[in-house]
């Protein structure tokens, strides 16, 4: 767990750890997956270094712009 990881956190990591080697989940991996989880909750909840919450929809928040094409109305005569 990185240095900055609060108490709550390192708990997480701790307790999905146990709960992969008891289920023998993840053989080998348990401590990479368990750190994953709680970075990624970390960065969701904005408690990482560059201090911004991620999007929740996820992605890089780019949208395209509608490409669509409006259907024209011809002017009466």
């Amino acid at each position: 767990m990185p240095k900055g990881a609060s108490p709550k956190r390192e708990r997480e990591y701790k307790e999905l750890e146990h709960k992969f080697e008891k289920e023998g989940r993840y053989p080998g991996r348990e401590e990479e997956v368990a750190a994953r989880i709680v970075n990624k909750q970390r960065a969701e909840a904005g408690e990482t270094k560059d201090g911004k919450p991620a999007s929740p929809r996820g992605g890089t928040g780019h949208r395209r712009a509608n490409t669509t094409r409006a259907t024209r109305r011809s002017k009466p005569s």
